[in-house]
């Protein structure tokens, strides 16, 4: 990212640096609104700035598995190259909008056929060839706000709360390719939980899927995945579990196999950032 700026109070970075090109996806313009909205002021009061791309289109929710399917992949292009052109990185907040948008990114960096015909239909001012740095919001937190500058900025610490993460599919695997924690074992969502005040609860299904793309032909199937998931959850002590994912949520707010909630991650961090009432109030 391009520096130049006066530097961040809180951070000491070049405030230049702490600005960032915003891909939101259809989802949180509707279903999955709060996610984005308590993101926003979240991110405001801990001194980024989330610049949402203009006229980005949808990801297609998929990536598409076969090496001859270029169409699917040409949003996801566009918005990465708008970030490129801006010198900015790219920050995600939908597990699934980051999941195709970092494997496009890596096709567009490493496989030269998918590249050159993905070019060949862009009307680009030069080609792009996987040169912006995609970020999930949960990486802006960590490698640039730094956990410990958040903690200082926490006005409301939600202590006493233990709290599950859970994690699902998408943002983890393939996971040389993402990039985003170990697949097997991650911590990015425990270390975000103390950062708020709260103690995280491991328990062992927190990466396994909640059923996702199979919800509407196997409903059983889905709805027998994420019961073990929140009974899992629940058996292990948590108040609650934070999710990343709007398809998760779905699925796991209709579970029936515990009471437990489901809140997304950016809403505790609103909460505890002292601006989720400012948010519920608009």
């Amino acid at each position: 990212m391009k520096g130049g700026g006066q530097a961040d109070p809180v951070t000491g970075k070049d405030e230049d640096a702490m600005k960032y090109s915003y891909y939101p996806g259809c989802t949180l313009r509707n279903k999955a609104k709060a996610l984005d909205d308590y993101a926003r002021a979240s991110a405001l009061a801990l001194g980024f700035e989330l610049a949402e791309i203009q006229d980005w289109q949808c990801c297609g929710g998929v990536y598409p598995l076969g090496s001859d399917e270029i169409a699917t992949k040409l949003s996801s292009v566009r918005a990465l190259n708008d970030a490129k052109e801006k010198g900015q990185d790219l920050v995600t907040l939908c597990s699934a909008c980051h999941h195709v948008i970092k494997r496009v990114n890596d096709d567009m960096k490493h496989a030269e056929d998918i590249r050159d015909r993905a070019n060949n239909y862009m009307e680009l001012k030069e080609p792009y060839a996987g040169e912006t740095t995609v970020l999930h919001f949960l990486e802006v937190l960590r490698d640039r706000i730094g956990f410990d500058n958040l903690r200082e900025k926490v006005t409301a610490p939600l202590t006493g709360k233990r709290i599950g993460a859970y994690y699902g599919c998408l943002l983890l695997r393939p996971g040389k390719i993402l990039g985003f924690d170990d697949p097997e074992n991650p911590t990015i969502m425990e270390d975000f939980i103390r950062a708020i005040g709260a103690e995280p609860v491991i328990y062992p299904y927190r990466n396994e899927c909640c059923g996702g793309y199979i919800s509407l032909k196997e409903k059983e199937l889905a709805k027998g995945m994420c019961d073990k998931i929140l009974c899992s959850a629940a058996g292990f002590g948590a108040d609650l579990l934070i999710t990343a994912c709007p398809l998760c949520m779905y699925n796991l707010k209709k579970s029936t196999g515990t009471s437990i909630p489901v809140s997304y991650f950016t809403e505790l961090l609103a909460a505890a950032l002292g601006v989720k009432e400012e948010v519920d109030g608009r």
